[in-house]
């Protein structure tokens, strides 16, 4: 694990298994790391990458968090979910140009031991060429991504993207669903 740690502190690229599907992450703080990202992924520049974060605090740090973002946060996080937030507009990141940022809570003891000992949030996006769908094993791994840093091993569960919830205004929007069905984020918060 400090081998990998060691190669996000240098900018590096690395995958590592989320519970939804494999991921590729870099440090929000390292700007090599991001334009990296985007290569290995073939992403467009203007498409902006999920912030995965270790803790409630790390993400209020960089977000603002509403009623409704709360209610989320405290009955399905972490887990396999995304959310979209208003960014605090004191808060500069690589690559976010908009007043909006995707975050998710650390899912694995594994990605939260990397935000930790990194002291930043991840960008983390599907192991995917940009368009193509997520590779399903560390096999497919290797052989799309020649010029990955790191790769850490291991198992997701779910199998598909995270359900993703704009939560920047007190109404639920869907964007996404995956694991998390809109009924459940409805029962749980009685609506």
């Amino acid at each position: 694990m400090n081998e990998l740690v060691d190669i996000l502190l240098n900018d590096g690229v690395i995958s590592v298994p989320t519970d939804t599907v494999y991921g590729l992450c870099t440090m929000i703080t390292s700007s090599k790391g991001y334009n990296k990202l985007i290569d290995i992924k073939n992403r467009p520049s203007n498409k902006e990458f999920p912030i995965m974060c270790s803790d409630y605090n790390q993400i209020e740090s960089i977000a603002d968090i509403n009623e409704l973002a709360k209610k989320i946060i405290d009955n399905f996080m972490p887990g396999p979910i995304t959310i979209i937030l208003k960014k605090k507009d004191t808060i500069k990141i690589n690559g976010i140009n908009s007043d909006t940022v995707a975050i998710r809570l650390a899912p694995t003891k594994e990605i939260k031991y990397l935000i930790e000992k990194t002291n930043t949030p991840l960008f983390m996006t599907s192991a995917n060429i940009s368009g193509n769908r997520e590779c399903k094993s560390i096999e497919e791994i290797k052989n799309t991504f020649n010029s990955l840093d790191g790769i850490l091993e291991g198992n997701v569960s779910f199998k598909i993207s995270s359900t993703i919830i704009d939560c920047t205004s007190n109404d639920i929007k869907i964007l996404r669903e995956g694991p998390i069905s809109l009924k459940e984020i409805e029962d749980s918060l009685k609506i």
